[in-house]
C-alpha cells in the first residue's frame, strides 16, 4: 500500500509540475497577443535613421548574392544605410563575389576581410570590428545565409523612431518548407521566437537571434561590446542583449511585424542541426542573468518529467489516466501559444505537423539539454567551446 501511494504521489507531483508548464505558456499566449504592431504608414513616417547592417560571414559563396540583392533592393535611403560583410577567412569564393557585387552596386556596399587567426569567438570578433567601423546610429545584423523583405529596413527604423529602444530583437522564420523536417524545426523555431519576444516584452529578457538583431552603436558602446563574454564563442546576440538590458532596463523590445522578418533556411543534415542547437544549449550555464537561466532548466525539467511520467504509466507505476492529463495539459497550450504565432510568421502550412513536435519535443529537449554539458562543438569547419 505503501509502494502505490508513493508511486501515485508521484506521479501527481509530476503532474503538477506540467500544470505550472501549462500555465506558462498560457502566459507566453497573452503575452504575445498583447505586444502591438507598430504602424509603418503613418504620415511622418519617412525615415531618418542611419543603419549599418553587419553580416559576419565564412564560406557563402552560394548564398551572399541573393542577400545583398536583397538589402540593394530596401525601400529606404540609400544613403542611410551601409552594409560590412565581414569576411571570416573564407576559402571558396565569397570575397571575391563580393568584390564584384561592390563596382555595380548602389548601396554602399564593404567588404571587411578580418585577420586569418584563431579565436576564441569569431562571429563576435567580426561584429566587434564592424561596429568599430559603422557610421551608422543602429548596428544591425544578419547572417550570410538570410533573406530579407523590401521593408525590412524601414520597418525597424520605425520601430526605433517610435520607441527610441536601446536595442530591438526582430522575428526570424525559415524560408519554405519541402520536407517532413523543415516544418518540423519551423515550430520549433517559431516557440524559441516567440518565447523570447515575450519575456523581452515582458522585461525579463531571455532570447534573441543574431539574424536579427538591431541596437544602438552608443549603447554596445557603452556596456563595453563583447567584453566579459568574448571567451565564449557563442552568444553573440543574447548575452549582448543580457548586458544592454541590465544598463538600459525597459529599453528592448520585440518588433512584432511581418515587414521585419528575416528568412533563413532549415537544417538538410542531422550533423549540422546538432552542431547548432547543441551551441545554442551550450549558453545557459553561462548566462549572469537569471531569467533565461530558470527559464532553461523550467523547460528541461518539465519535458524530461513529461517523459518518464509516460515510463511510470506505462510500466503499470502510475495509472495512465495521469500521463493522459499531462499530454493533455500540455498540448492544448502550446497549440493555444504556437497557433497565433505561426499564422504571424505566415506558416500555416505547418499546422498540420503540430501534434507531431509536441510528440518529438519532449525527447529532443531532453537529449539536447544532456548533450550540451559538452561545451565542444564544430561550427563553420571550426571547433569551438
Amino acid at each position: 500500500m505503501l509502494v502505490i501511494s508513493f508511486n501515485m504521489l508521484l506521479g501527481m507531483g509530476i503532474l503538477i509540475l506540467l500544470i505550472c508548464y501549462a500555465l506558462f505558456t498560457l502566459g507566453l499566449a497573452i503575452s504575445w497577443h498583447r505586444i502591438k504592431n507598430v504602424n509603418t504608414s503613418t504620415p511622418d513616417s519617412l525615415p531618418r535613421t542611419k543603419f549599418t547592417i553587419i553580416v559576419p560571414v565564412r564560406n557563402e559563396e552560394k548564398n551572399i548574392r541573393a542577400l545583398i540583392e536583397d538589402l540593394e533592393a530596401q525601400n529606404y535611403p540609400k544613403a542611410l544605410y551601409e552594409i560590412l560583410i565581414m569576411n571570416d577567412g573564407s576559402t571558396d569564393g565569397t570575397a571575391q563575389l563580393v568584390q564584384a557585387k561592390m563596382e555595380t552596386s548602389v548601396c554602399q556596399l564593404r567588404l571587411i576581410d578580418l585577420p586569418v587567426h584563431a579565436s576564441k569567438s569569431p562571429k563576435k570578433r567580426a561584429i566587434e570590428t564592424g561596429v568599430n567601423l559603422a557610421s551608422g546610429q543602429l548596428i544591425t545584423t544578419t547572417d550570410g545565409d538570410c533573406r530579407v523583405g523590401p521593408f525590412w529596413l524601414h520597418s525597424l527604423a520605425m520601430a526605433y523612431e517610435t520607441t527610441n529602444h536601446k536595442l530591438l530583437s526582430g522575428p526570424v522564420t525559415f524560408l519554405p518548407e519541402s520536407s517532413l523536417t523543415d516544418h518540423l524545426q519551423t515550430i520549433e523555431f517559431a516557440s524559441l521566437v516567440a518565447s523570447g519576444a515575450c519575456s523581452l516584452s515582458e522585461g525579463y529578457p531571455s532570447m534573441c537571434n543574431g539574424a536579427n538583431l538591431t541596437y544602438e552603436k552608443e549603447a554596445f558602446l557603452s556596456v563595453g561590446g563583447f567584453s566579459g563574454v568574448d571567451h565564449l564563442a557563442s552568444g553573440d546576440d543574447e548575452f549582448l542583449m543580457h548586458k544592454i538590458a541590465n544598463q538600459f532596463p525597459g529599453r528592448l523590445g520585440f518588433v512584432k511585424m511581418q515587414e521585419a522578418i528575416v528568412y533563413t533556411g532549415a537544417h538538410q543534415t542531422w550533423p549540422s542541426f546538432f552542431q547548432q542547437r547543441k551551441r545554442w544549449g551550450s549558453k545557459w550555464k553561462h548566462y549572469k542573468s537569471l531569467t533565461p537561466k530558470v527559464l532553461a532548466i523550467f523547460i528541461f525539467i518539465s519535458n524530461f518529467s513529461l517523459l518518464a511520467l509516460s515510463i511510470l504509466a506505462l510500466t503499470g507505476f502510475v495509472p495512465i489516466s495521469i500521463m493522459l492529463w499531462g499530454w493533455l495539459l500540455k498540448c492544448l497550450a502550446e497549440w493555444i501559444f504556437l497557433i497565433p504565432v505561426l499564422q504571424f510568421f505566415g506558416k500555416t502550412t505547418s499546422l498540420p505537423y503540430l501534434i507531431l513536435t509536441q510528440l518529438v519535443y519532449p525527447f529532443y529537449v531532453s537529449y539536447f539539454g544532456l548533450a550540451a554539458q559538452d561545451k565542444h562543438y564544430i561550427w563553420k569547419d571550426r571547433q569551438l567551446s
